[in-house]
This record gives C-alpha cells, structure tokens and sequence, in this order.
C-alpha cells in the first residue's frame, strides 16, 4: 500500500471513533505494524492533523479536521456521483437542486484528472417517475430539524380523512413515495405517512418533548422486533 493511501486510510479509521482508540486496534483495522502506525500519527500531527493522545492512552481525532479534496479514492467518488444522481430524481427539487450544487463544488476543487471522472462517470441510476407530493417535503425537513409537531389532515389508503398532531423525525424516500415516520398523538405510537396522501400540514409552534435520536432509536429498535 502507498503511504498516500496508507495515511488516507488512517485518517478514515480514526474519523470512525469518537473516544480514544488503541493503538493496537488502529494497527490492525488499517493492517500495519504499531511501529508503522506511530510513525503515520506523526507524520499525519506533522501535516496539521488534530491527533491527539499517546502509546497506551490511544489517540482520537479531534472535529474540524478537513481532508484535502485530491485525497477522495476514485471509488469515494464514484459514491458521491451516484448518490447525486439518486438524489436528483428521487428528492423533492429543493434537495435535488442542492445535492447538485454540492457535488458542483467538491468538483471545483478536485485536480483535473478525478474532475473528469465525475463528468464521465459511467453509474446511471434509472427510477420510476415519483408519486406528485401533495406536502411540502422542505417544510417536513424543518420541522424535524427543529423537532416541532405538524398538524395533518391526512387521508389513508381507503380515503377515511383523520386530524392529527405528530412528532416527525425522520423522512424515508422509496423509489415513488415519501413516507414521514413520526409519533403519532391520536395513536400513541409509531406510524408512518406517505406524503402524498398528506390533504392539508401546519407547521405547529411547539416543539414535541421528546429527543429526535431517542425517537428514532426507539422506532428503530421496535422494527428490529418486528422483523
């Protein structure tokens, strides 16, 4: 392995542990031996990285570290131009809009050869034309940011229309539909929402009293039982 990508995989590694890890077990995720590994932290702390720590305490990799963008592996951005290109025909237009601009900038700093490989990139992604949203999939994205309750008129599969309060916090996107996953007040439990089905959403000014993360653990837990 060149030492280029042998820093790069590294740097990766640590990006993977918020707490002091070993350098034991940094040896043996990137495949090196510990005295290899403690010379690539040096170098790595040489070149500005925020590596902190010391043999037998562990080392971490404090935020704000920004990798350079000549570092991405051609596999690194073959995802990223696949992602964008899912994004763009499956998201409403407002996040599709910005996975491009995302994707436009990352290019604008990337060396010539690898900005080509974004440009000729040869992952197509082909989906079936989405069901029309009837709400507001930015507004959605705000209240579960914010973690506030939406009121819904909502109509289910067989045209009964239901008033609601949920706590949304998390958006699913399937091929054709969206589906809100939030708790549900009327209900007291987890359901689920397409949006198309969504007649009428306000945006309420209280913010549900529950975390967003523990809901979302608590439904993800829930569908691990069921499943």
């Amino acid at each position: 392995m060149a030492r280029s990508e042998r820093l790069l995989t590294l740097l990766q590694t640590l990006r993977r542990y918020r707490r002091p890890v070993s350098g034991a077990v940094l040896a043996t995720e990137t495949g090196v031996s510990i005295r290899t590994l403690y010379r690539d932290i040096s170098s790595l702390q040489a070149q500005g990285a925020l590596i902190e720590g010391e043999p037998g305490l562990g080392y971490v990799l404090k935020p704000g570290f920004m990798l350079p963008p000549m570092m991405f592996s051609q596999d690194e951005i073959e995802a990223l131009v696949l992602g964008s290109r899912w994004v763009a025909r499956a998201a409403d237009p407002r996040l599709a809009a910005a996975g491009a601009d995302a994707l436009a900038k990352i290019a604008d700093v990337l060396p010539q050869e690898m900005r080509d490989e974004i440009e000729t990139s040869t992952l197509l992604v082909h989906l079936r034309p989405p069901v029309a949203d009837k709400a507001d999939l930015s507004a959605i994205r705000k209240a579960i940011r914010a973690e506030r309750i939406l009121k819904l008129t909502y109509s289910d599969e067989g045209g009964t229309v239901s008033v609601r309060n949920i706590w949304p916090f998390a958006l699913s996107y399937f091929e054709q539909v969206r589906v809100v996953v939030a708790w549900c007040e009327l209900r007291q439990d987890y359901r689920h929402f397409r949006t198309d089905r969504i007649v009428e959403m306000i945006p309420q000014d209280g913010r549900y009293p529950r975390r967003r993360a523990v809901l979302l653990k608590e439904w993800r837990d829930q569908q691990d039982i069921a499943s």
